[in-house]
């Protein structure tokens, strides 16, 4: 029997359940624990799920800004010192393989039992961080294919395309730029075969609001023009019922001028959707200032609404991927952020600035 008021005090506080501060401590200690060990089961047994669970009626498409995944070697033909591992970043192998392994466990996650069939990536720097990520973690058990151009960006940064072998036939692809001189990010057009359908997608990472939103708006003009003359093409060459994906980091809101006229514009001949537009978003794919925004979009032609055969998807089969492990608290502001890779020029070891976007297909 404890007589002393005071250690009675300290008992209370500390062994009675309802205000255990020891009990509460160690409970979200051992959540925190199971909780990264599932994610470790899942990511380990997914080769093995793979095997029994596969699907073939639905799959997905993913688009993911990785936050400057770079490798660590210079290339003298563009501006990457500051990712070096004498660079102001001091971008070290164990920190490049750590990210690695961060974009795959996220890729996993977000696959559940089976990896999406299309995966498209932004802010990667070349061919070979798209080889590590494939060939050195457990993706290489579904044999995931790569398309990737080398972009004019003075950073070296371009988008890339991996997509299942198993699942995805890819029937061509060209980077495509408004003019030879451009110096930006180009966009990725691929021509590929899903479902026994053939699906054409634009990935997109336009330019950024460094300096300011209005800073590159002349050159996300550009992109959007060149875009929509691209798929206004395929639509007269095609046919109205071709079968349209454009997704990326468009750097601007879905309500934004640019996109709306891409979307909707009155002179185009070819009727697009934006998929975050017509689904209701509870938050962001990426934190701007204190504020959630959905600027990485997928937008699709009419023709993958609501059809009789081939590719299908709709308003609900859109979303933004996310899970506890993947935001931390956002210590400048209310809530929740992306837990970056950087906060700053600070390193946090975190997955990306963006959380990635999502959509079903089905086979009709």
């Amino acid at each position: 029997m404890i007589k002393n008021d005071f250690v009675k005090g300290i008992y209370f506080h500390l062994f009675k359940k309802e205000h255990n501060y020891l009990y509460l401590y160690t409970k979200q200690k051992v959540m925190k624990i199971v909780s990264q060990a599932f994610i470790i089961l899942v990511v380990s047994f997914l080769p093995a799920i793979n095997c029994f669970s596969q699907d073939d009626s639905s799959t997905s498409l993913m688009f993911y800004n990785v936050e400057n995944l770079f490798d660590t070697v210079d290339d003298s033909t563009t501006v990457d010192e500051e990712f070096l591992p004498n660079g102001t970043r001091r971008w070290s192998r164990t920190r490049y393989w750590h990210k690695i392994n961060a974009i795959y466990k996220v890729i996993a996650a977000a696959g559940e039992w089976s990896p999406p069939a299309l995966i498209g990536l932004c802010e990667i720097e070349n061919r070979y961080v798209l080889e590590s990520l494939v060939n050195s973690t457990n993706l290489k058990s579904f044999d995931y294919g790569i398309v990737h151009e080398e972009s004019s960006d003075p950073r070296g940064i371009d988008v890339g395309l991996l997509y299942r072998r198993d699942m995805v036939k890819i029937i061509g692809h060209e980077k495509v730029v408004p003019y030879p001189s451009f110096t930006s990010r180009d966009v990725l057009y691929v021509k590929c075969e899903l479902f026994d359908d053939t699906l054409h997608l634009f990935l997109n990472h336009w330019p950024s609001r460094r300096g300011g939103v209005l800073a590159a708006q002349e050159m996300r003009d550009v992109l959007a023009g060149m875009v929509r003359e691209k798929i206004d093409s395929l639509a007269v060459a095609e046919g109205m019922d071709v079968k349209i994906i454009v997704v990326g980091d468009f750097n601007i809101s879905f309500d934004d001028d640019v996109m709306t006229d891409f979307v909707e514009g009155d002179t185009h001949v070819l009727p697009l959707v934006n998929m975050v537009k017509r689904k209701k978003v509870g938050e962001g794919s990426y934190k701007y200032q204190g504020k959630w925004e959905v600027i990485d979009q997928i937008i699709v032609s009419k023709a993958l609404l609501d059809v009789k055969e081939g590719i299908s998807t709709s308003s609900d089969d859109f979303s933004i991927f996310s899970r506890p492990f993947m935001l931390v608290k956002d210590e400048n502001n209310s809530g929740q952020r992306p837990f970056s890779t950087w906060w700053g020029y600070k390193y946090t070891g975190g997955y990306s600035d963006h959380l990635p976007i999502m959509l079903k297909l089905h086979r009709k």
